[in-house]
């Protein structure tokens, strides 16, 4: 008989800050890091507290799907950078029993360098007898943009507040080259904006990588400065994100409103997601729409 199991994916993060050196090797495909990069994300890892939260948020995420989906179907953690691996992950799976996988990588929206490679690599890792399929996007579930509309009518929205949805930044020649991500970005603000009310807000791009070829914007950092001579406070919706991590607690958290603070503006931002009850009946829904 088929017994199909569920492998949550996500990016991973070091457990401490001794690990970086290591951990920014895979993540740079094997190349090590330059002594400069390995001292600006200790630092940035340091002003959060000294680790990401990724890793803890993740296997919480997994408790509550599990809790929902009964213990017929197992449900495992699989990181690309970090442990637990991808590989172990499935490795634990075929050991429950499962023949068939169903991956959710917990970005919301579609793109070659971010969901096609957590897929890549549980494809790549497979066990022998297992069967695996992904699901590719789910920018648009209409559970995804009412778990983000709750968190903005938490924050309860000031009529002289700009809303901006933020989600990571990729090289411009991806998008160029026919990724559909910018666009499922675009469709997930739409969503969340419609369901909310709002008759105004904003998009902008965080977390480009160290590179330089030019990434899709505008940053966050630009917004504020383009609008800060007519808007004085800022509300950020991290929608390309499902849980805390550095992009939230460090890009956000610190660095742009550090920016804000120079501009003397005011920024906050929305809860994530993490646990939502309404994100986790998300994932069960994907998950039951395969059974």
């Amino acid at each position: 008989m088929t017994r199909t199991g569920v492998l949550l994916m996500a990016h991973g993060t070091p457990s401490s800050i001794g690990e970086m050196p290591e951990y920014l090797t895979l993540v740079r495909g094997g190349r090590p890091p330059s002594p400069v990069l390995i001292h600006e994300l200790t630092e940035n890892y340091a002003a959060i507290g000294g680790r990401s939260p990724l890793t803890d948020i993740t296997q919480a995420q997994a408790a509550a799907l599990r809790e929902r989906l009964g213990p017929g179907v197992p449900v495992a953690v699989g990181m690309r950078n970090w442990a637990p691996f991808i590989k172990d992950a499935l490795g634990e799976l075929a050991a429950a029993g499962v023949t068939r996988v169903i991956g959710i990588p917990l970005a919301p929206q579609f793109s070659t360098l971010s969901v096609q490679k957590y897929v890549d690599a549980a494809k790549a890792a497979l066990p022998t007898g297992v069967s695996f399929e992904s699901i590719e996007s789910f920018h648009a579930h209409p559970l995804l943009l009412d778990a983000f509309a709750e968190r903005v009518w938490s924050a309860q929205p000031k009529p002289d507040e700009l809303v901006i949805f933020t989600a990571h930044s990729l090289p411009r020649r991806v998008i160029e080259a026919g990724d559909r991500y910018a666009d499922e970005v675009a469709e997930t603000a739409r969503g969340v904006g419609d369901r909310v009310g709002l008759k105004k807000y904003e998009r902008a791009y965080q977390s480009a990588g160290r590179t330089p070829e030019p990434w899709i914007g505008p940053s966050i950092e630009e917004l504020l400065d383009d609008k800060s001579a007519t808007v004085r406070k800022f509300l950020i919706v991290p929608i390309g994100f499902v849980c805390d991590h550095t992009e939230i607690l460090f890009d956000i958290d610190v660095q742009a409103a550090r920016a804000a603070r120079e501009l003397s503006t005011v920024l906050r931002r929305t809860e994530s997601l993490n646990t939502s009850p309404t994100f986790i009946a998300m994932l069960e829904d994907l998950v039951r729409a395969r059974l």
